[in-house]
């Protein structure tokens, strides 16, 4: 069978991914498996099953300053009365459980600290995610053969594991929720079809763990509960409304039971709250919530940030299948209703740019109208030939993209601009200083004409502990560190300023790189009329400088129509505690 080819073929691709191409669990700090959000998701295991600190988190600060699993302050939230409260509710470490034990039954004997976050540890989760994600890819598969034909089937999956961000957070970021809920969703979707075929208790009682697990670990999934609820309605009618009423009340006995399964999950983060807080209900995301009157649909989808149709363009296919699947798809109702109010409240999450990662869990809803645009599209040869060549262009662009983002490749996590993006996208070399266009979309790449030296300075006259003598050429270096986050203001008089561009440069030189983008040291380029800014252009230094290196780094401004007095140049720290070290400022003019 093609899908079984496909399944097994894609099956491989994520082991390499998770062992060979990016093994997280054998990189450390903010690279490993547990790191970040994961980290924040697993703390109640160690906390519980190790330290049996849940409450105080006594132990926290030395696991943070041994493994430094984030940039950030502990996640967990401090109460009232003392006890800390973990930002994240409890599902994924429910899901990471039986892994977590193997690890830690084998750390000790393997040689390896039994303390929640050695390699023992790191390496359990990210194949637990793998296997899950493995099994979740199966049933994927068994789900979808209840409705289609399997040379659909197998192209979904292929479009799935290889042309979307399921492939990473399946293999390399695995330890993340969202291809754990993949499968939580597909088993839920499963065994819904199966209990409106036979109506049996078994079915329920596994919807409703199903359901509880989905909400215990993203409280927003309890939108899942939707799906067997409005299972097998193509319409709204009033007669159809009455029918599924009907069989409800003739049902109710299974619809309790899985109400009560549900509940019983979901109340292990209630008790929790209560043990630590001292509330049943307890937020604690803090100032991160839900704006459903101001959702943030198009940075959320579209943004070269982090958005979702931008950096997981196959998922276009299922806006597009929408249209064949209102024609021909069974359980129209379901798929379209969670399909959008998931979508909703996910643009409605004040923190957007987290990205489309959290979509991946309702791909197993979203790859319904995929599956319908395939069929109708393998119904013809020309059709078929057009999408193949797009699902060909879909494939490459997500490997690509896949490679760059763990190779210190040409992907900028949260860096990303459409100036950059174009000029990057789907290649594999590019010149060192387009990194550039991640600050600064105005630079020019190609040969200045007319180029005139207008200003130049080695800070020979300048006074202070911020400038050091350079005994080489007996100029004067600028240092900008931790007490002195602020460079003077360089001014040159702009009325007599001719030319279409301008660009500053200065020598730049460090001991060790700055990592945190907001803390990267910033070369500003800056036009002002009468105390007003016109115009401002900036580089963030660090991005193309590395530990240790001493580099010319420039930024370009095109002069606009609008009148200015002077240009201002001015160097800032940006909260860095790494010092930066600046040489030779220059200024020119130059044509196209």
């Amino acid at each position: 069978m093609a899908s079984r080819f496909v399944f097994f073929i894609a099956a491989l691709l994520m082991c390499y991914a998770s062992f060979f191409f990016y093994p997280r669990w054998k990189h450390s700090g903010t690279e490993a498996a547990i790191s970040w959000d994961v980290s924040g998701y697993y703390w109640y295991l160690p906390s519980v099953f190790i330290y049996k600190d849940l409450k105080h988190q006594a132990f926290k600060d030395s696991i943070i300053s041994k493994y430094r699993p984030s940039n950030t302050a502990f996640s967990g939230i401090k109460c009232e009365n003392g006890n800390y409260v973990m930002k994240y509710s409890s599902g994924m470490a429910v899901m990471y459980f039986p892994f977590f034990i193997a690890a830690h039954m084998l750390a000790r004997p393997l040689g390896y600290p039994a303390d929640g976050f050695s390699a023992p540890y790191q390496f359990a989760i990210q194949f637990g995610g793998l296997l899950i994600s493995i099994i979740g890819l199966w049933y994927f598969r068994k789900l979808l053969l209840n409705f289609y034909a399997d040379k659909v089937v197998a192209i979904v999956l292929a479009l799935l594991v290889l042309g979307s961000n399921y492939l990473n957070y399946a293999t390399i970021d695995g330890g993340m929720s969202h291809c754990w809920l993949f499968t939580v969703y597909v088993f839920l979707l499963l065994n819904t079809h199966y209990f409106y075929q036979a109506f049996k208790i078994k079915y329920a009682v596994r919807i409703g763990l199903l359901i509880g697990l989905a909400t215990l670990t993203r409280p927003t999934d309890i939108l899942s509960c939707i799906i067997p609820l409005l299972w097998g309605l193509d319409n709204i009618s009033y007669g159809a409304v009455r029918t599924r009423v009907d069989l409800f009340m003739k049902n109710y006995k299974a619809l309790l039971i899985a109400a009560v399964c549900a509940a019983c999950v979901i109340s292990i983060q209630l008790i929790y709250w209560k043990y630590a807080s001292g509330h049943w209900l307890f937020y604690s995301y803090q100032d991160q919530k839900l704006y459903f009157r101001s959702p943030n649909f198009l940075d959320y989808t579209f943004s070269y940030r982090s958005g979702w149709l931008t950096y997981a363009p196959a998922l276009i296919l299922a806006f597009i299948g929408i249209i064949p699947f209102l024609k021909g798809g069974k359980n129209k109702v379901v798929i379209l209703v969670f399909f959008l109010l998931n979508y909703y409240i996910i643009c409605a999450w004040s923190i957007w740019w987290y990205g489309g990662r959290a979509m991946i869990q309702s791909y197993p809803v979203l790859f319904f109208p995929v599956a319908e645009l395939v069929k109708v599209c393998l119904s013809r040869r020309a059709s078929s030939v057009v999408f193949a060549a797009i699902a060909g262009v879909l494939i490459y662009y997500n490997i690509w993209l896949t490679y760059q983002y763990h190779n210190e490749g040409l992907y900028l996590n949260d860096s990303m601009t459409k100036a950059y993006f174009w000029r990057v996208v789907g290649r594999w070399q590019v010149p060192a200083n387009v990194i550039l266009l991640a600050d600064d979309p105005e630079l020019y790449e190609a040969s200045p004409n007319n180029k005139t030296l207008i200003y130049q300075d080695n800070f020979v006259n300048d006074t202070g502990i911020q400038f050091r003598l350079d005994t080489q050429t007996g100029g004067k270096t600028l240092v900008l560190n931790k007490e002195w986050q602020n460079s003077p203001l360089y001014k040159v008089a702009g009325n007599n300023i001719s030319g279409q561009w301008l660009r500053a440069e200065a020598t730049f030189g460090c001991d060790q790189k700055e990592w945190e983008n907001w803390k990267m040291a910033q070369f500003i380029l800056r036009l002002v009329d009468k105390g007003v800014i016109v115009k401002e252009n900036m580089v963030r230094v660090y991005r193309s400088l590395g530990d240790g290196e001493t580099k010319k780094i420039t930024v370009d401004m095109k002069l606009p129509k609008q009148k200015f007095d002077s240009v201002n140049i001015l160097f800032w720290n940006g909260g860095s505690e790494r010092p930066i070290y600046i040489d030779s400022l220059k200024l020119w003019s130059f044509n196209e």
